[in-house]
């Protein structure tokens, strides 16, 4: 890092003056609050207004518009999310007036070693499902846990909260490294796939990324992976170290017997080693979020939880926000929303939409990276072709500028019958000339694609 001759953990005590760059962001937004709770003065800068600004602001933290390294004024370190490059001006100018620069990894990594426990959550997809699964069955335990996730819970009404248990749950990221810099007691793998190949060369590189991960967690604490899963498998094939499974169609630790569907909602026993631990009911359609599942159990497991705990805690589970998160309905469709931008997370999404009671899938997506759709170009255009009618909205370009020249309108080229949007107002438009009853729309993606459905419905 820049100008860094002391940990973090020096900085990050109470008095301080700390600025973070993007603060608005999923997951800067929570540690501003974490942070001004540990009485540290805080303040920061992102691009634009936002309901997350709004709220840092009614909490009486100072937050610029614009970046600018005026913005700084006399605090005494900066924290950065990954997205945030060394030419931004407020970066720059902490390396000029030697004001220390960390990144927001690390100072997430500063705050779990403060619990005995730290349940972090890590995979291509589902961390966000996961670890809001966590949440409901440390919540049900009364085990008062801190939990930081990357999306909304709807029983937090946000994405965190701060508590005085000896548990911290946190959603870890692979982009950038960012995970390895976390000291988890509990490393939970979902699946190690191919993605942010912006950063990471490969798949191989991927999985030498997760199995530093797995390598973070000390002597005392657990490894707990996905034997469904061969990235995962191969990330830590070897390690020397014993790993707590989960799975449905190999061998493992943890499983799901009687599974069967009643009544909406997805029922079967956990059993770990081979004995019965919990009896869910769980109100989610999908056999990944199973799969989710039995992490969330396998985690609660290993860290000393009673099944009845689990099943509390999944019984109450409806889904994170952005998560198959039902919006409303127009002209007797229902609409629903999901943040789903990598093709395994489409083709979970998309092979459940088809089993439901549905007339058709009309899928509006939004493509997120110039990089992700490039490298992944085929997968994508396998997947989308599962949606009876496709809408592609523009490319959200995110943290990224178009030099490689790509268009969503590439893949519409290759989805017969799929239609190209340049504008989330020409998205709104064709769903509202296409839909009927019977209809199931989804406005998918990890960007703005959420906005052409509240449109929508707003009408």
């Amino acid at each position: 890092m820049m100008n860094n001759l002391k940990p973090i953990s020096a900085y990050m005590v109470s008095g301080k003056r700390v600025h973070l760059v993007g603060i608005g962001g999923v997951s800067m937004c929570p540690l501003a609050e974490v942070l001004q709770g540990m009485g540290l003065v805080v303040h920061g800068s992102d691009i634009h207004e936002s309901d997350a600004v709004k709220h840092l602001k009614s909490l009486g933290i100072h937050v610029d518009i614009g970046h600018s390294a005026e913005n700084l004024g006399d605090c005494d370190f900066v924290i950065r999310t990954a997205a945030v490059h060394d030419n931004n001006p407020e970066i720059s100018g902490a390396v000029t007036r030697g004001i220390p620069v960390y990144e927001r990894a690390q100072a997430l990594g500063a705050i779990m070693r403060r619990y005995p426990n730290a349940l972090c959550v890590s995979g291509t997809h589902g961390k966000t499902t996961t670890t809001s699964m966590c949440t409901h069955i440390f919540m049900a335990a009364e085990a008062d846990p801190t939990v930081m996730i990357g999306g909304t819970l709807p029983m937090l009404h946000s994405g965190y909260r701060v508590g005085k248990g000896d548990t911290i749950i946190l959603e870890s990221c692979e982009y950038c490294n960012s995970f390895l810099s976390f000291y988890p007691t509990v490393a939970v793998i979902l699946n190690v796939e191919a993605d942010h190949l912006d950063f990471f060369k490969d798949l191989e590189d991927i999985e030498h990324s997760f199995r530093r991960f797995a390598q973070l967690v000390p002597d005392g604490g657990r490894v707990v992976a996905n034997a469904d899963n061969a990235g995962a498998m191969a990330a830590l094939k070897n390690l020397g170290r014993p790993v707590f499974t989960f799975a449905l169609d190999h061998a493992a630790h943890c499983t799901a017997e009687n599974l069967r569907e009643e009544d909406g909602k997805q029922v079967f026993d956990v059993t770990i080693y081979g004995k019965p631990y919990a009896h869910v009911t769980l109100p989610l359609h999908g056999r990944h979020n199973v799969l989710n599942a039995l992490a969330a159990a396998s985690s609660a497991y290993v860290l000393g939880l009673p099944g009845s705990s689990v099943e509390q805690g999944l019984a109450d589970f409806t889904g994170a926000g952005r998560r198959f998160e039902r919006k409303g309905t127009f002209h007797g469709a229902d609409v629903y929303d999901d943040y789903a931008h990598h093709p395994d997370e489409l083709h979970a999404l998309l092979t459940m939409a088809k089993e439901l009671p549905y007339h058709r899938v009309v899928l509006a997506f939004q493509p997120h990276t110039y990089s992700r759709t490039a490298k992944l170009f085929e997968r994508f255009t396998e997947e989308l072709k599962l949606a009876d009618v496709a809408i592609l909205a523009e490319i959200y370009a995110a943290r990224e500028t178009n030099t490689i020249g790509i268009s969503s309108n590439d893949l519409c080229k290759q989805i017969p019958g799929s239609v190209y949007c340049s504008t989330l107002e020409q998205v709104t438009e064709q769903l509202r000339s296409i839909a009927q009853p019977g209809d199931l729309i989804l406005t998918v993606g990890a960007g703005d694609i959420y906005r052409a459905g509240e449109k929508l419905l707003a009408e």
